[in-house]
C-alpha cells in the first residue's frame, strides 16, 4: 500500500484535501499509566501514533517497531502514545505496574504509555470516540478491530487511521509519519 492510498476522512472540520481535524481529543482527560493527569495537548505540536495495546496479543511484537519509530523521530517532533486496551480477548489482563514492567523489560519501550482504558463499547474512552470516526484505507471506520489499531494525529490536527495489520515499518505508515512531521 503506497501513501498515496492512504485515506484521510473529515470529521469536525475540513482542512486542505479533505484531511480530518479532531483537535478536541487534544483536551481530553487521561492519565498516564503511573496514573498522573494528563491530555495529548501535552504533545502539542507533535505527531502522535496512538495506539491501543496488548502484552499477549500475537500482534504484541510491534511494540518492537514501535519503540524503533519512537527512537528514529522522536527528536524530529514525533511520539507514540500507546493505550493499553483489555477489550480483544482479555489480552491485556495486568496491572499498570505489570503493564509498564512488561514493556518496558521485554521491549524497552520508552514511549508514553496512557492508563488502560476501553476502546470500544459504551465506557469507550472520549479520545477513541473521536478517533473511531476516521476510516482507514480500507473505508473501516467505527469500532476498533482488535489490537495496535493505530492512529497517526498530525499537529494540524488531521488523523490517518490505520489497521492492526499495518505493523509499524509498513511504507504507508513510515511515509505517513514522515509527511506528518512539524517543520
Amino acid at each position: 500500500m503506497a501513501v498515496d492510498d492512504v485515506r484521510v476522512v473529515t470529521a469536525r472540520s475540513r482542512l486542505a484535501e479533505g484531511k480530518t481535524c479532531i483537535m478536541s481529543i487534544l483536551t481530553e482527560p487521561i492519565h498516564t499509566l503511573q496514573g498522573a493527569e494528563t491530555s495529548l495537548a501535552a504533545f502539542d505540536g507533535k505527531s502522535i501514533l496512538a495506539v491501543n495495546v496488548a502484552s499477549k496479543c500475537g500482534l504484541t511484537p510491534q511494540y518492537t517497531g514501535l519503540e524503533a519509530l519512537q527512537e528514529k523521530y522522536g527528536d524530529k517532533g514525533f511520539t507514540v502514545v500507546g493505550f493499553p486496551c483489555n477489550q480483544f480477548g482479555a489480552q491485556e489482563p495486568g496491572t499498570a505496574e505489570e503493564i509498564e514492567t512488561f514493556c518496558s523489560t521485554t521491549y524497552g519501550v520508552t514511549f508514553p504509555m496512557m492508563e488502560k482504558i476501553d476502546v470500544n463499547g459504551d465506557a469507550r474512552h472520549p479520545i477513541y470516540s473521536e478517533l473511531t470516526s476516521v476510516a482507514d484505507a480500507e473505508g473501516h471506520s467505527g469500532d476498533i478491530r482488535w489490537n495496535f489499531e493505530k492512529f497517526l494525529i498530525a499537529p494540524d490536527g488531521s488523523v490517518t487511521r490505520f489497521s492492526p495489520m499495518v505493523t509499524p515499518e509498513d511504507p504507508a505508515l513510515v511515509g505517513a509519519i514522515e509527511a506528518s512531521l512539524p517543520a
